[in-house]
C-alpha cells in the first residue's frame, strides 16, 4: 500500500505543480459545452439527446486528460527510473487511482457546466445520476489506464488513444446513456440496478485483466 500511495502522491504533486492536464481538460469541456450551446440555441432537446451529448463530452474529456498518465513519464524521461524503483503493481494501481480521481473531476465539471447552461434540463433522480457518474468514472479509468501504458512509446499517441479506447468503452457508453437519460426522466433506482451492475462488473473485469497484463506492458 505504501508504494501505491507513493505513486499516487507523485501523480497528484506533479499535476498540481504543472496543472497541464487540469487546465487542458477544463478548457476542452468548457469549449465543447459552449459549442453545443451555440449550435442548439433556441432548440428544445429531449433528455435522450442531452444524455448522449453529456456522454460525448465525458468521453472526449477523458481522452484529453487520461492519456497523459503514462505518456508524461515518457516525455519527461522518467519511464525507466519508475521501472527501476517501483513494482509494476504499485505503478498500475497508483496510476489507476489517480485516473479515477481525474475522471471524477472531469465528469463533475461537465455536469456543472451542463446544468448551468442547459436550463431546460431537470434531474429527477439525482441519486441515480450521481451513481452513474461515479461508476462511469470508474469504468472509464479502469479501461484507459492500461491503454495509456500501451501507447506511451507510440509515435501517434494522441490519435491512438481514442481509437483504441472507443471500442473498449462502447459497452458502458451505451448502457450509461440509457441510465443517464433515465435519471433525467426520474425512473426508480431499482429499475437501473441491472445496468449499474453491468458497469460495475465491467470495471472489475477490466481492472483484473489490466493487472495481469500490466507486467508485460510495463516491462516490454
Amino acid at each position: 500500500m505504501k508504494s501505491i500511495i507513493a505513486i499516487l502522491l507523485k501523480e497528484l504533486k506533479s499535476e498540481f505543480r504543472t496543472r497541464y492536464t487540469i487546465s487542458t481538460v477544463l478548457l476542452f469541456v468548457f469549449t465543447t459545452v459552449a459549442m453545443i450551446l451555440f449550435a442548439t440555441a433556441g432548440e428544445v432537446l429531449n433528455n435522450q439527446v442531452i444524455s448522449a451529448l453529456f456522454w460525448i463530452i465525458m468521453f472526449f474529456g477523458s481522452m484529453t486528460g487520461l492519456s497523459k498518465s503514462f505518456v508524461s513519464e515518457e516525455e519527461r524521461g522518467t519511464y525507466l527510473l519508475l521501472q527501476l524503483i517501483s513494482r509494476p503493481y504499485a505503478v498500475y494501481f497508483g496510476k489507476l487511482i489517480f485516473n479515477i480521481i481525474l475522471s471524477i473531476a472531469i465528469n463533475f465539471t461537465a455536469t456543472i457546466l451542463i446544468l448551468l447552461f442547459f436550463e431546460q434540463l431537470k434531474i429527477y433522480n439525482f441519486t441515480l445520476f450521481l451513481t452513474i457518474i461515479l461508476l462511469a468514472s470508474l469504468g472509464i479509468a479502469s479501461a484507459t489506464t492500461l491503454i495509456s501504458a500501451l501507447i506511451a512509446k507510440a509515435n501517434s499517441k494522441n490519435a491512438l488513444f481514442p481509437i483504441l479506447s472507443f471500442p473498449i468503452l462502447l459497452p458502458i457508453i451505451i448502457v450509461g446513456i440509457q441510465i443517464t437519460a433515465g435519471s433525467f426522466n426520474g425512473i426508480e433506482f431499482s429499475f437501473a440496478i441491472n445496468d449499474l451492475q453491468i458497469i460495475l462488473s465491467y470495471s472489475g473485469i477490466m481492472i483484473l485483466v489490466s493487472y495481469f497484463l500490466f507486467d508485460f506492458v510495463w516491462i516490454d
